[in-house]
């Protein structure tokens, strides 16, 4: 059991090798998007995008176009959740230092890997609800929802969950990852990915209604993909991340009963 972490248990290459990887994650996921996000605008282009990632755009959706969806989203979550688990990695990268510095960076990758691996889920639920959409003909060709009244409606909703105890409750463990660590420290592989796993049911709690949001805004919609990242960034690691989560929430409930209304 940890009594406390101190990030100088790290080695200097360590230091930099953890974060450096992070970063190159991340920068390739954003790369990935903007790849396909680019010229999303025109719905020529949208079809050469969704033929690119081997999709289909006018026949019903196979196996294929699932996973290519899929593919899309768990990049996508990749790159927007990056930067806010950047701390967390670190902090347990510490912690496995005190166990033996040799071990620090293939332990954070496996704790990384259980993190992921909740998000991936999240992903195949996010595909599944896209080809939906999309069988339902109710997608423009931004990937939004066309229906201001559906759109407002899952504003509205998200708008509620960040302003209730259940995204107050999720929000606390993901700010305060060393309380996190200090009381739930599973030793030996096996333990890392159930603490990352653990930790992403966490972050997944906090922030699913904020990925939901995409659908009424465009899932390809990269500046809101960007707005959203930053939102989720400062909600976990700013001093006033609890007041930007609450300020986000009345924003998204104004703004879905303004859609709703004018539907």
């Amino acid at each position: 059991m940890l009594s406390s972490i101190d990030l100088d248990a790290l080695s200097r290459r360590d230091r930099l090798l953890i974060p450096a990887c992070i970063l190159l994650t991340t920068a390739l996921a954003w790369a990935y998007l903007i790849h396909l996000g680019r010229g999303v605008a025109a719905g020529a282009e949208y079809d050469r995008m969704m033929a690119a990632m081997g999709m289909s755009t006018n026949k019903p959706w196979t196996v294929t176009d699932l996973f290519f969806t899929f593919a899309m989203w768990a990049v996508m979550m990749i790159g927007m959740m990056g930067p806010a688990g950047a701390p967390v990695l670190m902090l347990f990268a510490a912690a496995a230092a005190k166990q033996g510095r040799d071990r620090a960076p293939g332990m954070t990758l496996v704790f990384g890997l259980g993190y992921v691996a909740v998000w991936s889920v999240f992903s195949v639920g996010a595909a599944a609800t896209q080809g939906a959409l999309q069988r339902a003909a109710v997608l423009s060709t931004a990937l939004s929802i066309s229906s201001r009244w559906v759109a407002g409606t899952i504003l509205l909703g998200a708008g509620v969950y960040q302003l209730s105890p259940w995204k107050d409750q999720c929000l606390a463990h993901s700010r305060s990852p060393l309380g996190f660590f200090l009381s739930h420290w599973r030793a030996g592989r096996t333990g890392a990915f159930r603490m990352g796993f653990r930790h992403g049911l966490y972050c997944l709690g906090c922030c699913w209604a904020l990925m939901c949001v995409l659908f009424a805004v465009g899932v390809m919609n990269l500046v809101w993909v960007a707005a959203l990242t930053g939102l989720v960034l400062l909600e976990k690691t700013g001093p006033a991340g609890v007041a930007a989560a609450r300020v986000g929430g009345a924003a998204m409930v104004v703004w879905g009963i303004v859609q709703i209304v004018h539907g």
